[in-house]
């Protein structure tokens, strides 16, 4: 059998049944399965990051902004989101082997569920200490809120705009993590201005208050998203019924059962599959079935395919996926 990751210019449908891979349309899997996120710029962010921590740390406690001190303890979870990511990037690098027949490319899963568990933690944090302030303001110093604001608006915005756009969830991740803080320090920034004209100490914690629902918001669709693809489920994008319908639309196919469809990590989708075919095909016969099948999913964003062929007489559980009546019915 020849190794479905070997690089040639063909991702395969395995026909697992018969011991044969077919050569099929499409991209090589090598370069489907390849990391491009930029480990450098991850590596530049995070040094840049604890400048970020220096200078907002000072300026909250010079100036007495919980709101600054606030964005401060957001920081600190971006250190350990952007660590984590460039690590999980690194390891992301690593070639496929005989015991991580996928690769590393989870690490960066692990990472992306690590970094919104810690922001959500970083949020009840903020709430708890906005409550107090709300019971007792405190004076603010707007002057050292502005200069530890400015600071990490202005880097964060050079690292959020710089690397937003790749498709990697743990990049992605780390991105939200960096214009969050933009955003932050913007509102800061605002709010420095009000407590300098006004004397209105109440907006330090206000502020607060809306820089933590910003973190809880993302935070929730990045654990949401990365549980998903832990738990192999249906790909964010993909529809179930539509990839059925793709796959039984091919001629020569007579049916498709026992069909999953995961993520191997965000944006890197596969599925499995059993079909039912004409038991007189040969292999050979067979080879033009498995590249339609292929060229079909490529388009519905799965490149990586492993099919058992199978004629009408094999028998197969009547609960597997896509033979139960309670499916078949349903849609």
């Amino acid at each position: 059998m020849r190794d479905p990751h070997s690089h040639d210019h063909n991702p395969r449908a395995v026909l697992s049944g018969q011991g044969h891979s077919a050569a099929a349309h499409g991209h090589d899997d090598a370069d489907v399965f390849h990391n491009h996120a930029p480990a450098g710029k991850m590596k530049r962010a995070l040094l840049l990051t604890i400048v970020i921590l220096l200078a907002e740390v000072i300026g909250g406690i010079l100036s007495h902004s919980l709101a600054l001190l606030a964005d401060a303890g957001h920081v600190v979870t971006d250190m350990a989101a952007i660590g984590l990511s460039w690590y999980a990037l690194k390891q992301a690098e690593k070639p496929t082997n005989g015991r991580m027949t996928y690769g590393y490319h989870r690490a960066g899963i692990l990472a992306a569920l690590i970094n919104g568990a810690a922001l959500i933690l970083i949020t009840v944090w903020i709430l708890t200490a906005a409550y107090s302030r709300f019971a007792h303001p405190t004076a603010v110093n707007s002057g050292w809120m502005f200069m530890g604001a400015g600071v990490g608006l202005v880097i964060n915005l050079y690292l959020g705009l710089g690397m937003r756009g790749d498709e990697d969830m743990n990049v992605r991740s780390a991105v939200l993590h960096m214009l969050g803080d933009a955003a932050a320090s913007a509102a800061v920034i605002v709010g420095g201005v009000i407590i300098s004209l006004t004397g209105w100490y109440t907006v330090d914690p206000l502020l607060s208050v809306l820089i933590a629902l910003l973190i809880a918001y993302g935070a929730w669709q990045i654990v949401r998203q990365t549980v998903v693809i832990l738990m192999e489920g249906t790909p964010k994008g993909v529809r179930f019924e539509q990839v059925i319908a793709a796959i039984r639309s091919v001629p020569g196919v007579g049916a498709v059962h026992d069909v999953h469809v995961w993520s191997i990590t965000s944006g890197r989708n596969a599925l499995s599959c059993h079909l039912v075919v004409d038991g007189a095909l040969t292999i050979r016969d067979s080879q033009p079935i498995l590249r339609d099948i292929e060229h079909q999913l490529i388009h519905l964003g799965i490149h990586h395919v492993t099919i058992q062929t199978e004629d009408a007489d094999h028998p197969h559980p009547e609960t597997d996926l896509c033979c139960s009546p309670e499916f078949e019915h349903r849609h």
